[in-house]
């Protein structure tokens, strides 16, 4: 059974930390006021602002500081920055005693997939695999639909998404829990406390930047890892500028996907709006949802 932290309310407070990357704090900013104009209030740790290496500050300050934020009662959500990368150097180290108490949402994408898998396989709470703190940057974000996905995900509104089918879907119907995140940070979890089981699950898969082959590697590694053939369904959302060896591999990120879904005959969708690039609607993972892929696609929260 799958905890659900409770619907945000006006007057509730959402906290905004770093574990991982670093951002600028004028680019905060955005995200900050526009929370408060949503009727939050907000709570910045100290690691937003801050800049040690690539990283936000060093490991022992970005988990004390993530560690307040879970321990801090008042805090209704969590909303991570940015991702980047080192979310998987403190997690192991976090303390989530009062967290159980008390759960509250923990939002964010990329490597803060680390996060959400912990949350699922550890604590069986739900999360918000979402748009971060950059996302409020761009344009008006009362026509923002990643923004306002996430607005109403934090109000206790269910999710149900339908988009255009692409040819290469693999059709069917499935209902079950949904998990995942970046392809990346699953293939880096496996074998580790945070992996997934997959079994019945709909799993979700982005990525950004990575060459062809690679994605090839991170399917194959998670395909030969637990029970991938008794995954129930596959959503692949974008995969952003993709890059290409020379010679080339072969074939394209879809190709590649639907080879390890295709023998199993796993429902498969493509292009869902989920990923790196200008789409980025909020999914809660953890929650279960009956995914139909036909003439259309439906994602909807049961």
């Amino acid at each position: 059974m799958i905890k659900q932290p409770p619907a945000l309310r006006k007057g509730d407070t959402i906290a905004i930390v770093c574990p991982a990357g670093n951002i600028e704090a004028k680019k905060v900013e955005k995200c900050i006021s526009t929370l408060k104009q949503w009727g939050y209030n907000v709570k910045v740790g100290f690691t937003v602002g801050t800049q040690f290496n690539s990283f936000s500050a060093d490991d022992k300050e970005r988990f004390y500081d993530l560690q307040n934020m879970l321990d801090d009662k008042e805090v209704s959500a969590i909303l991570c920055a940015r991702g980047g990368y080192g979310t998987s150097r403190i997690v192991d180290s976090l303390d989530w005693r009062i967290f159980k108490r008390y759960p509250k949402w923990i939002i964010g994408f990329s490597d803060i997939t680390v996060l959400h898998s912990t949350l699922h396989t550890k604590l069986k709470t739900a999360s918000l695999h979402a748009s971060m703190a950059n996302e409020f940057n761009k344009g008006d974000v009362d026509k923002n639909e990643n923004l306002l996905s996430l607005k109403k995900a934090l109000a206790g509104n269910k999710i149900n998404y339908k988009i255009q089918a692409d040819p290469l879907n693999i059709a069917g119907k499935v209902q079950g829990q949904l998990v995942g995140g970046n392809l990346s940070l699953l293939a880096h979890m496996v074998g580790t406390k945070s992996d997934l089981d997959l079994s019945g699950k709909i799993l979700v898969i982005e990525d950004l930047n990575e060459y062809t082959y690679h994605i090839d590697r991170m399917m194959l590694q998670l395909s030969r890892s637990r029970n991938f053939q008794e995954l129930g369904g596959l959503i692949v959302g974008g995969f952003t500028d993709m890059k290409e060896t020379n010679p080339p591999f072969g074939h394209n990120v879809k190709e590649v996907i639907r080879t390890y879904t295709a023998p199993f005959n796993t429902p498969t969708c493509f292009d869902f709006p989920v990923s790196h690039g200008d789409e980025n609607l909020c999914l809660k993972l953890g929650f279960t949802y009956d995914l139909n892929i036909g003439k259309t696609v439906t994602l909807k929260e049961i």
